[in-house]
Formats: structure tokens, C-alpha cells, sequence
């Protein structure tokens, strides 16, 4: 299973190599918010010395270049604890385990909102150089664990042929639903992140309408064949 925090996580690996390298975690951790922030082409080693409390020449010392700093950091993540996490949500939300399609896209919102609220600082990293950095991209393709999707499409194809999903090609839906859900997350955590209470409940609730409303099956759709 997976720790609360990917961010703890990241840090603890790296201090393990070199027990007591407080500087290191400092760097680590400072490195983290601020590329966060800011995003990683906004963010200067000097600034990232200066939020960790080091001179600047012990960045370059301990990881010789910001972009080997960025990398030593999520390296780790994307080759053990992406296929890790996509295992841990096989387990705690399977399609097969779920009676409705509705039932399982709660469960599984609600399993991503945690997860996301949780490890936010490594989520927007991930989503800003995901997006702008090709070698990231690859990187991150190259680690996605299959056998969810594999799953989930199984998953549309019962419940297309229950009546309750229209008949869509999977293909179509398996890029679709994906595309609300990360479009959601990376707009509230990313684009508008205003420190205003929002009531989870409520946002899924919504998000499961939209998507519902979409797909479900409305009278005089046949089965899928």
C-alpha cells in the first residue's frame, strides 16, 4: 500500500542513501514546493537555496544541475510508485465490484479526489513538465500500469451491455471520461486554486452528473451488440 504522502515518500527514499543529509531533505522539500508553485522553468536554484536555507553551491554539489534535481525527485516516482498506485486502485475500486456504473465512477472519484488533495505539490509537478516536457511524457508512458485500463474497459463493456452506458466505443469513452476527470483536477489544483472551502461531496456529485448525463443509456438506445 501506498503512503499518505508521495512527497514523504520521495524525501525518505532519498535520505536512505545518505542517512542524515539534512540538507539534502531541505533542498528536496524546497525544491518540491516551489517547482509546484511556480512551475520549473519559474523557479531558480538560488530561490530554491534560499527557501532551503543553503548556499547555492550545495545544490549544484549534491545534484549538479536543477533538471537532474527535478529528476532525482521524480524518477523514483514514475518507475515504482506510479504502477504502485495503480495497483492500490485495482484493489480498493475494481469495476467488477460494482453493481452500477454510476456506483463505480463514485467510488472511484472519490478514491482519485483523496489522493490527489493529498500529494497536490507532486500532482501539480507532475501535470506541469507532463505537459511541456517531451522526455517526461515518454518517461511517464513508458511506467503507466495497464492492467487498470484493461479493467476499467471490461468494466464499460458490462455495463454497455446491462443497458445502462449508451453503446459508445470504448475507445471513445476510455478517452473521454479520463479527460473530465483530469481536466477537473488540474483546474482546481493548478489554473484556479483559490483558498476557498469547497465541498468535496457536492464537486462529485456534479462531476458524476456531467459525466452520467453523457453517457447513460436514454430510451430507445439498443445494447451494445
Amino acid at each position: 500500500m501506498l503512503p499518505r504522502s508521495l512527497l514523504d515518500t520521495i524525501i525518505s527514499e532519498k535520505m536512505l542513501a545518505n542517512k542524515g543529509a539534512l540538507k539534502q531533505q531541505k533542498i528536496l522539500e524546497a525544491a518540491i514546493t516551489l517547482f509546484a508553485e511556480k512551475g520549473y522553468g519559474n523557479t531558480s536554484t538560488s530561490e530554491i537555496a534560499k527557501s532551503a536555507g543553503v548556499a547555492e553551491g550545495t545544490i549544484f554539489r549534491y545534484y549538479g544541475t536543477k533538471e537532474k534535481l527535478l529528476f532525482s525527485m521524480i524518477t523514483p516516482f514514475i518507475k515504482k510508485l506510479i504502477p504502485t498506485a495503480a495497483k492500490d486502485l485495482l484493489e480498493e475500486v475494481n469495476p467488477q465490484s460494482f453493481e452500477t456504473f454510476e456506483n463505480f465512477l463514485r467510488a472511484f472519484i472519490n478514491n482519485r479526489m483523496k489522493f490527489v488533495i493529498e500529494n497536490k505539490e507532486i500532482f501539480q509537478i507532475l501535470v506541469k513538465e507532463f505537459l511541456y516536457r517531451e522526455d517526461f511524457r515518454q518517461e511517464v508512458m513508458n511506467n503507466i500500469h495497464t492492467d487498470f485500463f484493461n479493467s476499467f474497459n471490461n468494466a464499460l463493456s458490462k455495463f454497455k451491455e446491462s443497458g445502462e452506458i449508451a453503446c459508445i466505443p470504448n475507445e471513445t469513452l476510455m478517452r473521454i471520461i479520463p479527460t473530465v476527470l483530469i481536466g477537473y483536477f488540474t483546474t482546481r489544483f493548478i489554473v484556479l486554486r483559490e483558498n476557498v472551502d469547497i465541498n468535496n461531496e457536492e464537486e462529485v456529485n456534479i462531476l458524476i452528473g456531467f459525466i452520467m448525463n453523457g453517457i447513460v443509456n436514454h430510451r430507445g438506445q439498443a445494447k451494445q451488440p
